[in-house]
This record gives C-alpha cells, structure tokens and sequence, in this order.
C-alpha cells in the first residue's frame, strides 16, 4: 500500500527536514522519498489537510482501558481507535483491570487484544501481585512476555523494603520500576487538594506532603540500590524540586505530569464535578506553573493524559464517594497548546519512548512511518461531541483547546479523526 501525504510541515529535530514543508511518500509503511511537489504518475493515495504538520508519533505512558473486566468502561479495541485519532500511535497500559495485570498471561491477553491496530500497545506489568502491595509479582516472566515497567496504578507500596528489593532485582534484565508516590496515611480520607479551595468546600484535603514525603523516600532507595526509577504524575511545585535536586546527583529518575494538572487547579472544583477528581488531586496555581517550569527546563520528562474511564455509576454521586479518573486522550494537544509552545508539547509527547524503551525514529527517508498528524492552529470548545471514549468522565468539558490532531500513520496504517 502506498501513500503521498502533500504539504505536511516537519516538526521533528532529529530529521534533516524540520521545520520543512515538504510531501512524503510511504510505500508498504516505509518513508521512501521527501521532497517537494513529489509526482503521482500511478494516482495512488494523497492526503491532504489544512495547515498539516508531522512529528514523531506521541506516546502516552499512563493509559486505562478496562478490558478485562471492566468493558462497560472501555476496551481495548475502542480505546486504541480513540488513541489513534487522537494522535498517538502508541500507550502504554496500566494493569488495573480485573483481573490485574501481574502474570505472564495476562500479558500475552492484552497484547493479543491489541493486534492488526495502528497504536501500539505497551503493558505495564503490576509491580505487586494483584497491586495488594504485599508480594512482588513475576516481573521476569512479564518482561520476557512485553511488558514494558512495572507499577501499581495509582498505589503507592508502603512497604519500602519491598520497593529495595523491587528495585535491586530489575536491574539483572534492565526494568523499570514505577512508582506511584502519595503517603497513604497522610492522606487519609483526603479527597481534593488541601488549600482555600478545599476548606471553602468543606471538602476533607490532602496534603501536598503526602506526595513529596514518599517521593523522597523512594529517591532516598533508589539512591542506595541504583537502577532506574519513572515517578507518574506530580503534581507539587516541590516534587519537582526534590527530584530535580536528585537529578543533579545522577541518579537514574524520571518522572512525568498529567495534562490537566498542567492546565487545571483546583478552581475546578467549585461546583463539585466529580469529573474533576483526579489523583493526585488537582493543586493551586503556584503548583500548575511550577509544572510548567519544570517542562520548560526539562526536570519533568514527560507527559500523559493519565486517561482513565470511568462508569456514569461511579461519578455522578457525591463527591467524597466517586471514583477518581478523568479521560484525556482526546482533549490532550488542544489542552497542552493552551499553555506550552508547540514543540515543547511534541518533545514531552514524545520523550517518554526512550524511558520505555520503545523505538524512536526521526522522519527521514528509509525509516519505518510512524508520526502523529495535526494543527497547531485554531480554538474549540471541548464537549461531548468531541469525545470518542465509552465513558464521558472528562475534566475538560467545556474548556477552550488550540489546535486538532488529525490521526497518525503507524503500521502501515492511515487513521483519521
């Protein structure tokens, strides 16, 4: 199969043609030829948008699906179309399914689940069985299967000698622990930020120290072990002092925030839209634009949309009792242009790969095609139209986006929103 993509702006700076607009053929999945004006003597495939521009594919690492067990919610299936048109052309799977994802067969599940699409799909393993945070479950055999970290969604271990030994045992095959940092006990029956907001709300807060307490403590064990460490998610302007200060002593960390704690406070919250309940819980502004800071000087490596559906059942009921989770697949570029420059955006969507040991390839000439496809320009409102999920728990209803992702080209395969 083969394609001519016209007109197509390159924002890559690894390619010899960023920042150029040029057309692209790609024959059986393979970038054969950039240039301009290229000719189409067989009339085969073209595409051409408004204000096109190419980067490398996006990749999310902290994507929920449902399936197995929760298919109300989300398949994979569904999930994967909605990834791909949404611009990324890979995600990584977090294991809180039912059953979790902690053995070698439920591995081989999920990836089976997601063959013959164009996103990619990358499973997490559980770091514990069941995410009980009480045994290790059996990394060696999900990495021989694919999984690509391993981590309890949204659970922080209390028990720090099993966080060593976690950490000790990866490093004989090279894996990467994920740790979720918010200190149980101090949280408590916390359920939205501690500050002015939560006090006028009469909403129970949890404090930022419940966050930065447990990071520091897992880069006072990544300090004695060695081996590599991925923090999900901060959302403190102290996390990301504590782990640039642990960057500077060389130790292998890396870390990545959610969109809407980018853009979001908890402003958010005045009139008790459980959609806007998240975790970690969405902080004040002097939080989000430290964030922002740490992107633009690269402390924090990457972002995620943190997507995570949720059933009506379990949001529309009150506050305190509602689950935890926001979509954010489709609402992730427009949201990020709101508050970042484009290429910062495509670096940090981008970025993650690495740490995940995923390939990442620059679009030049002889390359495997593997790009998102987007606008940077124009403004919507984000509503229930524009969101392809099963589940319509999204924190962004009704907010103001820049820009449109188009789709991707990845495996051989063209997706368009």
């Amino acid at each position: 199969m083969s394609t001519i993509i016209r007109e197509a702006k390159i924002i890559d700076s690894s390619s010899p043609f960023h920042n150029q607009t040029v057309d692209l053929l790609i024959v059986n999945g393979i970038i054969t030829k950039i240039g301009t004006s290229l000719p189409n003597p067989e009339s085969i495939e073209e595409v051409k948008l408004e204000n096109l521009h190419l980067s490398q594919g996006w990749f999310d690492s902290s994507v929920s699906l449902g399936e197995p067990g929760f298919e109300d919610r989300e398949t994979i299936a569904n999930g994967l179309n909605v990834a791909s048109k949404s611009g990324f052309t890979a995600i990584a799977l977090q294991p809180n399914s039912y059953p979790i994802i902690d053995n070698q067969s439920q591995i081989n599940f999920v990836k089976s689940k997601a063959n013959g699409f164009a996103t990619e799909l990358f499973p997490i393993g559980a770091l514990t069985k069941e995410s009980e945070g009480k045994d290790m479950a059996e990394l060696f055999d999900m990495k021989n299967a694919g999984a690509v970290a391993f981590g309890d969604y949204n659970k922080s271990l209390d028990n720090a000698n099993l966080l060593k030994i976690a950490l000790q045992y990866v490093q004989d095959f090279d894996g990467l622990v994920i740790a979720f940092a918010q200190d149980s006990n101090i949280k408590g029956n916390g359920v939205a930020n501690e500050g002015i907001v939560s006090t006028r709300l009469g909403l129970k807060g949890i404090p930022d120290l419940a966050e930065e307490l447990q990071i520091a403590r897992n880069l006072f064990l990544l300090e004695y072990t060695g081996g590599k460490l991925h923090i999900p998610t901060i959302s403190t302007a102290k996390s990301v002092q504590i782990i640039k200060e642990a960057k500077a002593k060389g130790l292998k960390v890396t870390c990545s925030v959610a969109v809407h704690h980018l853009v979001l406070t908890d402003e958010k919250l005045e009139n008790f839209d459980t959609r806007s309940k998240v975790t970690p819980p969405l902080r004040t502004e002097t939080d989000r634009q430290a964030l922002l800071a740490g992107i633009l000087d690269n402390t924090i490596d990457m972002i995620t949309t943190d997507h995570n559906p949720i059933d009506i059942e379990h949001k529309k009921m009150e506050f305190d009792g509602a689950k935890n989770g926001t979509i954010g697949l489709e609402s992730a570029f427009g949201a990020l242009l709101t508050v970042l420059p484009l290429e910062k955006v495509i670096g940090k969507l981008t970025a993650g790969k690495t740490t995940f040991g995923i390939e990442n390839l620059s679009i030049s000439e002889g390359n495997k095609a593997n790009f998102s496809l987007f606008n940077p320009e124009g403004n919507s409102i984000f509503t229930n139209e524009n969101i392809l999920s099963k589940s319509k728990n999204s924190a962004f209803l009704g907010t103001e986006l820049k820009g449109k992702a188009y789709g991707i080209y990845n495996q051989g395969r063209l997706v368009l929103n």
